[in-house]
């Protein structure tokens, strides 16, 4: 499982050996079952996760039991509640395994404990929140002033991977839009 791990550390971080040495020490191999929890509402966030293997959702609930995606995450792409984990307060959202998942997780002191010791890691730690709150405001942008169509092709566009492996009613619920909206307009999409 860690080995996954190591080769992104290498390939996209250029961490060496040593580096990668410190990163193992800290972490903390996980497996979940689907649907099995990683985070519930109420809960404290203390890890940094990394996904091996797997897709991974986070979610609120509204007091109606409605649930209401906010993203998905599936291998090489990291997930927590940013803001339990960085003030310490009880989450609103629950974290679960929508496939058995393999993730690695690094708890806050060990993790600010890497960013102070590892230049590069604490840079591509950087790089990786930057392009993740630009990724936040396009989906903020998105959400308020794109059609129900451009929702739909932009999530194609840039998830992929993910399309195939989230059920339907997740999307719409990501997307802001009615299932019975994303299947009119996922008709349309196949016939043009």
């Amino acid at each position: 499982m860690f080995e996954a791990f190591e080769k992104y550390l290498k390939e996209k971080a250029g961490l060496d050996s040593e580096q990668i040495a410190a990163v193992r020490a800290v972490s903390i191999e996980k497996k979940l079952r689907k649907r099995q929890y990683l985070l519930q509402a109420g809960d404290v966030c203390h890890y940094n996760c990394f996904v091996t293997n797997g897709c991974l959702r986070m979610y609120t609930v509204s007091e109606d039991g409605v649930e209401h995606m906010l993203r998905f995450a599936v291998e090489n792409w990291w997930i927590s509640d940013r803001e339990s984990y960085n003030n310490s307060t009880r989450s609103n959202c629950y974290i679960d395994a929508l496939e058995n998942a393999e993730v690695i997780l690094i708890d806050k002191p060990d993790f600010i404990q890497l960013l102070s010791t590892i230049p590069q890691f604490k840079n591509f730690i950087d790089s990786l929140l930057a392009r993740s709150y630009d990724a936040i405001q396009h989906r903020v942008i998105g959400a308020i002033s794109y059609t129900a169509e451009e929702k739909y092709q932009n999530f194609i566009k840039r998830f992929p991977d993910i399309f195939y492996r989230v059920p339907l009613h997740m999307i719409a619920s990501y997307l802001g839009v009615s299932r019975e909206t994303l299947s009119r307009v996922r008709s349309q999409y196949v016939q043009k």
